[in-house]
């Protein structure tokens, strides 16, 4: 078969979808090229700062790594602006959705909350509450979104910075999302529907 007959998904037949399946395993294969290369398009985006968004990437990444970080914290850090592109206004939230499959729950939080946490450093200059992440403060993952955004995230924007190249990272690229979706021995017992990492992104401990 080359594609399936069915013009409605539930007129699918079993084998039509073994089909469709063994399609989509070997798409997802493709996962680390599609995320090295959207890494790289942020060459060209947001003007305006001393840095490119991808050097800003890179950086955040460099200082994860230079703290002894874990590789998926690495990878967060540098796959956080991800969504700039095509989410600027929840960029955060894209960047978690991407993570969320191969990583454990606290760094997809991280990142689905990092936006907000950054708004301490600038959004009283724009008539913002900078404060506004304490609601978080009882969060058992609020302390490491702090950190998060104090030590490598509002950090990185220094053109001076050694900053290591996309290249030097691709290894750790490829590791985290070449691992199987949703693994229990990566994420625990979240699953693709509602889970413990929803309820803890909705800003209530699964603790």
């Amino acid at each position: 078969m080359e594609t399936v007959s069915f013009k409605q998904m539930k007129e699918g037949t079993k084998e039509e979808y073994l089909f469709l399946n063994k399609h989509e395993d070997d798409f997802a294969k493709g996962l680390p090229d599609r995320i090295l290369n959207a890494l790289q398009q942020l060459e060209n985006t947001l003007s305006g700062y001393q840095v490119s968004r991808l050097e800003h990437s890179l950086q955040s990444a460099t200082r994860a790594e230079e703290d002894g970080a874990d590789d998926e914290m690495i990878v967060a850090a540098l796959v956080h602006d991800l969504g700039d592109d095509l989410a600027p206004h929840n960029h955060a939230q894209f960047a978690a959705a991407i993570l969320r499959p191969y990583v454990r729950p606290e760094v997809t939080w991280v990142i689905n909350q990092h936006g907000l946490f950054q708004n301490f450093y600038y959004a009283h200059h724009l008539g913002g509450d900078p404060n506004e992440r304490e609601y978080l403060k009882d969060h058992p993952w609020y302390q490491s979104c702090v950190d998060f955004c104090e030590k490598w995230d509002q950090a990185s924007f220094d053109p001076d910075y050694p900053t290591k190249p996309l290249s030097h990272f691709e290894p750790v690229v490829r590791r985290i999302f070449t691992r199987p979706a949703f693994d229990p021995q990566y994420v625990g017992n979240q699953t693709m529907g509602k889970s413990a990492v929803d309820i803890a992104m909705s800003g209530k401990s699964s603790a």
